[in-house]
Parts: C-alpha cells; sequence; structure tokens
C-alpha cells in the first residue's frame, strides 16, 4: 500500500502510517529499529530495495531522506516536503517513508526525521554514495548508534577511507569492512589449523578497492607483518596469501561463488565465498549495535611495505 502526501509535515506523515498500518491490518510491535537512509534520486531506488530485503531479518521503519537541490534562488528559500508512504509487501517485513526534501528544509533533515522515529528503538544511519566527514557530527548521524558508510562506492575509494579514520567516532562503520567478513572469518579458521608464525602477507585485488586496503591494515594490526597489495583485474579480491614458517597459506577466488583454500600439510578444498548483495551487508550490519572495535583498530592502523627482496619474492610466487 502507498500513500502520497505532497507539501505534507511529519505530523501528517504519523497519521498516514498509521492510516496505512490500519487498512492492512499490521501493527508496530514486531519493529526493531530506525533505519534512516539519506542518498539522492538517483541511488534512492537501490538503496530502498536493499533496506527492504534486509528489512525481512531486521523489521524496521525505514526513513528515505532524498535532498533535491534548488533549481532557481526562490527555490533555496521555499521549504517543502513531499512525503511517500509505504506499508506492506511494498515495504518489505517493515514500513517505508520517502522523505523529500527542498529549499531550507534540506539543512534540517533532522527536524523532520526525528518525529518520525520508533520509540525507545535504537536508530542507524546509512549513506549509500556521499557521507559527511565525520558522520557523527552530522545533524542525522547524531540520532544513530551506528552510522554506515560506503567507501567502495564513491569516486576516490582510498581518499574516503583516509578520511573515515580521521572522523572515525565509536558507533561508525563502512561496507567495505563488511565486505570481508568471509575472508576474515576463512583466514581465522586456517591460521587456527595451520598453528605457524606469519612472515608476510599479499592480499591481490582490483585497483583502488577499500576493502583491500583494510585487510592489508587488519594483516598489520594483528599479524605485525609487512603486507604486499598486488593488483589484479579482480572482480574485488581475488586472493589472499600468507607466508608461514611452515609454507604458504592461500585463498584464491579468481572468479565465480567459489575459493580454493590450501594449507600446508593439508589436501586444499573449495569453499563457497561469493560477492555478497548490499541487503547481506545492511542485515550484518543490522545485528549489532556496538561499537566495532576491530574495525576501529584496522581503519587507524598502518601497512607496512616490504623489503625489495620480499617484494621480488611475492612477485614470483604471484606470477
Amino acid at each position: 500500500m502507498k500513500i502520497d502526501l505532497t507539501d505534507t509535515t511529519a505530523s501528517k506523515i504519523n497519521k498516514a502510517l498509521v492510516q496505512g498500518r490500519r487498512e492492512i491490518g499490521s501493527p508496530t510491535v514486531g519493529m526493531v529499529l530506525t533505519l534512516v537512509i539519506v542518498t539522492d534520486e538517483e541511488n534512492a531506488y537501490d538503496a530502498i530495495k536493499a533496506a527492504a530485503d534486509a528489512s525481512r531479518e531486521h523489521p524496521s521503519r525505514t526513513l528515505v531522506v532524498i535532498k533535491r537541490h534548488a533549481r532557481s534562488p526562490r527555490d533555496r528559500h521555499e521549504a517543502r516536503l513531499d512525503a511517500e508512504v509505504r506499508v506492506g509487501s511494498d515495504a518489505g517485513a517493515g514500513e517505508t517513508v520517502l522523505l523529500r526534501l527542498r529549499g531550507e528544509l534540506t539543512e534540517r533533515a533532522d527536524s523532520v526525521v526525528l518525529p518520525l522515529l520508533l520509540p525507545d528503538a535504537p536508530v542507524v544511519v546509512w549513506w549509500p554514495v556521499d557521507a559527511p566527514p565525520v558522520p557523527a557530527k552530522d545533524p542525522l548521524g547524531a540520532l544513530a548508534q551506528r552510522r554506515i558508510t560506503d567507501a567502495y562506492a564513491v569516486e576516490s575509494p582510498l581518499r574516503e577511507l583516509a578520511t573515515r579514520a580521521v572522523g572515525y567516532t565509536p558507533g561508525d562503520t563502512d561496507l567495505s569492512w563488511t565486505r570481508l567478513t568471509p575472508w576474515r572469518s576463512m583466514l581465522a579458521a586456517a591460521l587456527d589449523q595451520a598453528r605457524a608464525e606469519v612472515i608476510s602477507a599479499v592480499v591481490e585485488s582490483e585497483a583502488e578497492n577499500p576493502s583491500t586496503e583494510l585487510l592489508a591494515r587488519w594483516f598489520a594490526d594483528k599479524l605485525k607483518v609487512p603486507v604486499e597489495m598486488v593488483v589484479t583485474d579482480g572482480p574485488v579480491i581475488t586472493a589472499v596469501r600468507l607466508r608461514t614458517t611452515e609454507g604458504e597459506i592461500h585463498i584464491d577466488r579468481p572468479e565465480g561463488p567459489v575459493a580454493r583454500l590450501a594449507i600446508p600439510g593439508q589436501p586444499s578444498r573449495v569453499l563457497a565465498l561469493k560477492v555478497r548483495t548490499t541487503a547481506e551487508l545492511i542485515a550484518e550490519e543490522l545485528r549489532r549495535l556496538d561499537p566495532d572495535e576491530i574495525y576501529a583498530a584496522a581503519l587507524q592502523a598502518s601497512v607496512m611495505a616490504p623489503t625489495p627482496a620480499e617484494a621480488v619474492e611475492v612477485t614470483k610466487a604471484v606470477e
């Protein structure tokens, strides 16, 4: 069910939500959080779809804040709010409100969002593309327990990652880190089995991939070893190699949803390692609302480059 509201207010939107729930017989007690998505028209469709899919695991009220640019000087001073309320099958397992802000209202989006938050429920803010330099100091970010950004979605991912490191506040996270969860789980399990000292690491991936940088920083923080980053055709991360005193542990995923894991002294095995959808990434992030201290440590770690001799050895091994 969809209800369109033109030149409206937060009070009228709340009334439309109550009306929609009554008509479809849907209560609010099952919703566990409010997800605020801050985006533009171009990226709104994909973000809403991902949120709707994730809501099947985390029923939520999704508020989509779309700031529209003024077309004339007069428009800049004319505050206006249009809304579209979605409940039932049109909103996944929760309810969705699209908030289109114009004029001066774009600078006071928090005043529109605040009355629409679920009472006594956590708030998560997600910027699918362009996020503020310090999300916690943004008026909308200040309302949230968790703030989600995505360095992979911007024009200069590594520069964006540097900005995230400088402006980090507990509660921040980035989908570039979330994409690493299967890799980190497999590598940690492999190291538990190998029981060998790691000497150096190699990460192979497409160029300018922020997940690669974060994985290298995680190695630097946890293993205290030099890390070599090798550029491949991708997609995304294609291989990780850990040189140990007992031999090389490596995971290869050149393409497709499966990877091959090799551990010294054991037969190689095939593992599922697909590139996950945005909905799956958001669903993972909504499972925890406490600060991610491991992400914070990796984000602010420095990668130690291998010596020239180690770099040559790594290059020969890759070739």
